[in-house]
């Protein structure tokens, strides 16, 4: 269980497991295994290797690799030294990249051995990083993490902590073409810790086996490894989402808890050796960053034999807002379109287009209010100011509704964002990058149903008069200048794109055929 007394930042997590659970495995990657009282050491080491940089309080220092438990050496030592982890998402392309490293003004760069290529490449167009760590060793200029920190002795720097204090940073895609800094607090990690517990679906205990595969660039991902360190489980971190891997650690790790997107849960009952794996060691499979079909949830519910939970919330929230329980996923009760019921300690509202609490039953969008609420968005006054009102409500930017019971509905979406297979993608970052084809006059990019995904990136554009160019061309194009997952799969040539008298393109008008006989648009 979550130890309230002695967990009052997030430094304090390996420091309290070290004391009561030190013997205790931590975490296990690729056979490694680290114990709790050895993570809490390497984490003070860091910490120290951190200072010894140069890394003051509040300094950025960034992160782009896939999972490892050296990932979360790194993270948990730089809670010690108050720095602030930036994860770069590894999906992105490489000018994207550069951008977050300059946004956020990061000193020290810990790279995984995949992305050593990528960050050479950008390395020149960011003055703010004055030394790069690699973090699976073997590059030939680069200092090996593990040489870096046994360079410094594990004596814990202990410096005070403060509920304010920036410990971690995560870019959201941004709907004016840039991503946003998500400034993540101890208070918002106490509150998700807290609510987690205090709701039921966190009743996990010391020494049961959780499944971390979800990228650790993402709020779920991060979330996932902390929560099972605040109740001293034994963390299984996976490098890449692999559903055959995923099958195979079940049956060997004897798993008991995994977060999983609604995408990982379809492939996993895709795989042919789901018939013969044994799971049921698995008591509790959580899911949630984009919404999941009914067949779906209830074919996993007959194969895996579980509780599941949904959770709904944002980068902005911390991935906290709502949760359905276990319960709510009886078929009988007709809540399986549900989020869920608000989480313990968190405020959620329903509103019109004047910011006024709309009839239960009624759509408007929903708004957050709570503790896992982020600071800010970094350097971004007005963005926050967009996002965030005068009394502390975040505009969460989906539409939804209350039923008579208090389950809460996504509906549709009042801005533009897709989904796709977990990934938020938003139309003016893919559109930024099409209109840079020299035949493209117009473009607009719309999420379309896909039943591997969720949604698929679909981009409807008009050509220049006499220029001329294929799908396939405008395609490639695109995946030179933004990550895979937002290139759209699929163009359409129109002749004009519908637009509103104040010339805003109605995106609705070119989604509706597609989402044309269902419930809600959204997937």
């Amino acid at each position: 269980m979550f130890n309230r007394e002695h967990i009052k930042s997030v430094a304090d997590i390996t420091r309290y497991q070290a004391r009561a659970n030190g013997a205790n495995i931590a975490q296990v990657f690729e056979g490694r295994s680290t114990t709790y009282a050895e993570l809490d050491a390497r984490a003070s080491q860091v910490a120290q290797s951190l200072i010894k940089e140069g890394i003051k309080p509040d300094a950025r220092i960034g992160f782009i690799g896939k999972s490892s438990d050296r990932y979360f050496e790194m993270l948990y030592g730089a809670f010690k030294a108050k720095a602030v982890v930036v994860g770069v998402n590894w999906r992105l392309a490489p000018p994207e990249v550069a951008y977050v490293l300059n946004d956020a003004k990061t000193q020290l760069l810990f790279v995984g051995a995949e992305f050593y290529d990528v960050v050479a490449q950008v390395l020149a167009e960011c003055p703010s990083v004055r030394r790069v760590i690699a973090l699976d060793g073997g590059h030939p200029t680069w200092i090996s993490f593990d040489d870096w920190r046994a360079a410094s002795p594990a004596t814990d720097p202990m410096l005070p902590a403060d509920l304010d204090d920036d410990v971690i940073q995560l870019y959201t895609s941004g709907t004016t073409g840039h991503p946003k800094g998500v400034q993540l607090t101890n208070r918002n990690y106490i509150g998700i810790f807290e609510g987690s517990a205090d709701s039921g679906w966190a009743d996990w205990k010391v020494g049961e086996v959780c499944l971390v595969c979800m990228p650790l660039f993402h709020v779920a991902g991060v979330n996932i490894g902390l929560i099972g360190n605040t109740h001293g489980t034994k963390n299984i971190i996976l490098k890449d989402v692999d559903p055959a891997v995923i099958l195979k650690l079940i049956e060997s790790e004897k798993i008991n808890i995994a977060f999983m997107v609604p995408a990982v849960i379809l492939f996993l009952l895709q795989q042919p050796a789901i018939k013969t794996t044994n799971v049921k060691s698995i008591r509790q499979i959580l899911y949630g960053a984009s919404p999941i079909a009914e067949d779906v949830l209830r074919q996993a519910q007959d194969t895996f034999g579980c509780d599941f939970v949904q959770l709904y919330g944002l980068t902005e929230t911390t991935g906290s807002a709502t949760h359905l329980p276990p319960e709510a996923h009886d078929p009988k009760l007709g809540k399986l379109r549900s989020c869920g019921i608000v989480n313990p300690g968190m405020d959620i509202r329903v509103v019109d287009e004047n910011g006024k609490p709309v009839a239960q039953g009624a759509v408007g969008e929903i708004m957050i209010k709570g503790p896992t609420l982020m600071k800010a968005y970094w350097n971004k006054p007005e963005a926050t100011k967009d996002s965030i009102n005068g009394e502390g409500w975040f505009a969460s930017g989906d539409a939804g509704y209350f039923d008579a019971d208090g389950y809460l509905y996504i509906h549709d979406r009042v801005k533009d964002m897709i989904v796709s297979g977990g990934e938020n993608v938003y139309p003016a970052e893919v559109e930024n990058a099409l209109f840079g084809h020299p035949a493209v006059a117009d473009v607009a990019v719309i999420g379309v149903p896909d039943e591997k995904w969720g949604e698929a990136v679909r981009a409807c554009v008009v050509l220049k008069p006499g220029a001329s160019a294929t799908a396939a061309d405008i395609i490639a194009f695109a995946k030179t200048r933004i990550a895979g997952f937002k290139v759209p799969k699929a163009i359409d040539f129109v002749a004009a794109l519908p637009r509103n008298p104040s010339g805003k393109i109605l995106r609705r008008e070119l989604r509706a055929p597609f989402w044309e006989g269902r419930g809600r648009m959204v997937n």
